[in-house]
């Protein structure tokens, strides 16, 4: 193919893949095997959803900014996450890819679009990881603390907070995680079911071990920081819901992902969001919510505050399997993200690299677990929560954008699930997370400008000149870096 001009490399930035072309990616020796049912996904969905956001950022959410109406944040974000969900849902059931909002936006958008969502999950996913070893580590902590095992504090803090020169839990586990995951980690299903079930008996036995030490002097003030709190408290807690992302990042493993996707993601959502208004509720009303400022495993304290410290134990136990399994959803996902933009010719081809006898992208496997654990190890929890908050809203009201406008530019294209309300549904999700970006600290703001600013600045400077978009490549082609065609 002859090169191509300047003026042709531009005009090709805002060119959309057509969904055709990237359901051809997914076939081929290489292309992944579609294993999961309706209710693996939704498994799944709940197995990456519930984790970090009860069981870690609760607290700190609480205590910083919401007080007792912390239900009311989570109500909110479920709502708005609810309105993403439906869009989310329309584009998977139409092209079950992997890539989620990457590959949406380059479908519906453009390709300077798509790289924007894919950088901006590379920084979601990213942080998410370290965010969710940051509270492993302390459930840790707490656990072995309970056993007379006291960690000195210089190795389980970030530097500046209590002493801390560096949170070594975090850092091992991400590497356990990334080690299990270049061997080639297949979770099955009767695993899978396994993780949830400990999840939710553990959730269900908070609920019923706190329910009769609820004490209602504890909800008042019911809004100690006012709405402003409330909504800042709600963008926050979105780090809960990144889970039903990663469901969508699944879609090349689904059977019949027409019927299933929709299920899984939506299914998924609303149960999850029952779970965490429950639990909040609860935890709110039985420790007053000041005392929740300086903890990373808020479930546990707040049983062995009301003397009930077998149970803080067992919970740390069940905390610990949930969060694990979400580290391995969230470390799965980000390797994806990677390979699909890879695959596109955007980033290196050394991302799409798989390893001769595991098959698995081990270089860039070891690449994303390096970079966590460097985040997880060095950064206080509050500040990579507030991060990837604003990457997720970011991607929801990419996704929904690219449903009005896919409506609209090709109406004719097959869609096993439609979005109701178009465009209200997405036009509603777009403002609600504008509304929420809004509400999150300035130097979120600027830390993410600063984020899409270098992403540009690659894409110009590589992925313009390396877009594969008007490659005629189909099936094996699609996966296989250029040296091995």
């Amino acid at each position: 193919m002859p090169p191509r001009s300047f003026r042709d490399r531009y005009r090709s930035i805002f060119q959309t893949k057509p969904v055709s072309k990237l359901m051809e990616c997914t076939g081929g020796v290489h292309g992944l095997k579609k294993v999961l049912s309706p209710f693996e996904l939704t498994l799944l969905g709940i197995g990456a959803i519930i984790g970090t956001g009860i069981f870690v950022i609760t607290g700190i959410v609480a205590a910083n900014y919401s007080g007792p109406a912390l239900v009311v944040s989570f109500i909110i974000s479920g709502t708005v996450c609810a309105f993403a969900a439906l869009s989310y849902a329309e584009f998977a059931a139409m092209v079950p890819v992997a890539g989620s909002a990457y590959t949406y936006g380059y479908a519906s958008l453009g390709e300077v679009w798509a790289w924007i969502i894919g950088w901006d999950l590379i920084l979601e996913y990213s942080v998410s990881i370290a965010a969710v070893a940051v509270g492993w580590s302390g459930y840790m902590t707490s656990l072995l603390a309970g056993a007379g095992i006291a960690l000195p504090a210089p190795l389980i803090n970030p530097p500046g907070l209590e002493g801390g020169i560096v949170n070594l839990p975090a850092i091992l586990i991400i590497s356990v995680v990334t080690g299990l995951l270049i061997l080639g980690v297949k979770e099955s299903a009767r695993v899978n079911t396994v993780i949830v079930l400990i999840k939710v008996s553990v959730i269900l036995l908070f609920l019923f071990l706190a329910f009769s030490h609820i004490n209602p002097a504890n909800w008042t003030p019911f809004m100690p920081f006012g709405w402003s709190g409330v909504l800042t408290g709600a963008a926050i807690v979105f780090f809960a819901y990144i889970g039903f992302d990663a469901v969508s990042t699944a879609a090349e493993e689904v059977k019949d992902p027409q019927r299933t996707l929709p299920i899984g993601i939506i299914g998924s959502l609303l149960i999850s969001t029952i779970l965490y208004i429950a639990v909040t509720t609860v935890l709110t009303g039985i420790v007053p919510y000041s005392l929740f400022k300086n903890t990373a495993a808020p479930v546990a304290f707040a049983l062995g505050e009301i003397g009930i410290s077998w149970g803080s134990s067992l919970v740390s136990v069940g905390a610990i399997c949930g969060i694990t399994s979400v580290l391995i959803v969230l470390l799965f996902g980000q390797t994806r993200i990677f390979f699909a933009m890879s695959r596109d010719g955007l980033l290196p081809a050394v991302f799409r690299e798989l390893h001769p006898v595991y098959r698995t992208p081990v270089k860039v496997t070891l690449l994303v677990g390096v970079v966590t654990a460097l985040l997880a190890s060095l950064l206080p929890l509050q500040t990579i929560a507030e991060l990837v908050n604003i990457g997720t809203l970011a991607a929801f009201i990419i996704v929904s954008l690219g449903v009005i406008v896919l409506r609209r530019t090709r109406p004719d294209l097959e869609r096993p699930f439609r979005c109701p309300f178009v465009p209200l549904v997405p036009a509603l999700c777009i403002v609600s997370c504008s509304a929420l970006i809004f509400m999150l600290p300035t130097v979120t703001h600027l830390r993410f400008i600063i984020w899409l600013v270098i992403g540009l600045i690659i894409y110009f400077l590589y992925g313009m000149h390396h877009s594969r978009i008007n490659d005629d490549t189909t099936g094996l082609e699609c996966w296989a870096p250029p040296g091995n065609r």
